[in-house]
């Protein structure tokens, strides 16, 4: 490909992006002439599948994210609520360089459950990291949302069975997104009360670079402010007005002095997962979770508060070798995040109390 038609390729590209950023999605871009591959997820990186599993008792459920062959990561929380598990072993002093799988579930720290099935569907295949030389350990960090008080019986949450169908649903195919695993009970605008909120769910992106670099971003956004679309500064969803028919604008409605209920503990999370094809460490790997969190500030707000868990994890295939430009996959990174958010919201459907921006309009 000579220079000339790299640059023309380039800037279609770009205008690709803008295109579709103002429509609430952010597509691969820059594929190769001819290619027809669409799948603007998660799992367009090579080596990342994802399954959910929906319980049927209640808005609740668990996503599981593969990557069978191992993958490097890295995680940065900046909630003040999180309920995680086998985080410490992410950071870059401590032994274990490789994941197997993560998940996410709904359930508050009773989801985390779910990773033990995901564990089991894993063991069943020998995958995972290998203990005295032949002991098998699949390492498998989780994270959960709470929504314990959304759908009725509080006791109805995802189990170890929960997260082993979902593994056994992961396929490489494009992303089910909405009212779906660890988003089936996932809600947003709570600052208003319960009363005012809205529906979101799952939500994913993916940026693929001419240079063949692809970041990719899944969310399950249950956060306590506005999801706010970064493309056009409008609010997509959120807390409501007193009537329930329209968007009140957490941003008008902190700067106007109204009263608000304070984010509780425990009650709102937004969970995300960024995976790339980049070759990293786990030193890099957490600093690309860090940066990746510019995409939930710029699209919920407000984001990062008392009552969020808000976490991150990073992961890393290594199928593009050479050094990485971990300012550039960081960058990246936030950008899908935030489309990922949108895309949260806007595939989100309505539920009992709780109304999708799809039917408020």
């Amino acid at each position: 490909m000579s220079v000339r038609t790299f640059t023309l390729f380039a800037a279609v590209a770009v205008l690709a992006i803008v295109a579709s950023a103002q429509r609430g999605r952010m597509p691969p871009i820059a594929l190769a002439p001819g290619a027809t591959d669409l799948n603007a997820t998660l799992t367009a990186v090579p080596g990342i599948k994802v399954g959910h599993h929906t319980l049927t008792e209640r808005p609740t459920g668990c996503t599981a994210i593969l990557a069978e062959a191992g993958v490097t990561a890295g995680f940065d929380v900046r909630g003040s609520a999180p309920a995680t598990a086998e985080t410490d072993l992410l950071k870059p002093i401590n032994l274990v360089q490789q994941v197997f799988a993560i998940s996410l579930s709904g359930g508050s720290a009773f989801g985390l459950d779910a990773r033990s099935g995901i564990m089991r569907y894993l063991d069943e295949k020998n995958i995972g990291f290998k203990a005295f030389g032949n002991i098998n350990v699949p390492i498998v960090p989780a994270a959960s949302l709470i929504d314990l008080n959304v759908g009725g019986n509080s006791k109805i949450r995802p189990t170890a069975e929960c997260g082993y169908e979902a593994a056994k649903a992961a396929t490489t195919g494009p992303v089910a997104e909405g009212n779906v695993g660890a988003g089936a009970g996932a809600t947003i605008g709570k600052i208003g009360g319960r009363g005012r909120a809205m529906k979101a769910g799952i939500g994913s992106a993916a940026i693929q670079m001419p240079d063949g670099l692809i970041v990719a971003a899944l969310v399950a956004v249950n956060a306590a402010g506005d999801v706010i679309d970064p493309a056009t500064g409008k609010v997509v969803a959120g807390t409501r007005t007193a009537d329930g028919k329209r968007l009140a604008d957490a941003r008008v409605l902190m700067t106007t002095g109204a009263t608000l209920q304070q984010p509780r503990p425990g009650e709102n999370t937004t969970l995300g997962v960024v995976a790339t094809n980049a070759t990293l460490t786990k030193t890099q790997a957490t600093k690309v979770a860090e940066m990746a969190h510019d995409g939930f500030a710029r699209a919920i707000y407000p984001s990062h508060t008392m009552g969020d868990g808000d976490t991150i994890f990073a992961l890393a295939t290594g199928g593009r070798a050479g050094d990485a430009d971990v300012t550039r996959i960081g960058a990246l990174a936030s950008t899908v995040i935030a489309q990922a958010i949108v895309r949260a919201a806007t595939q989100a459907k309505s539920i009992p109390d709780y109304p999708a921006i799809r039917d408020l309009r």
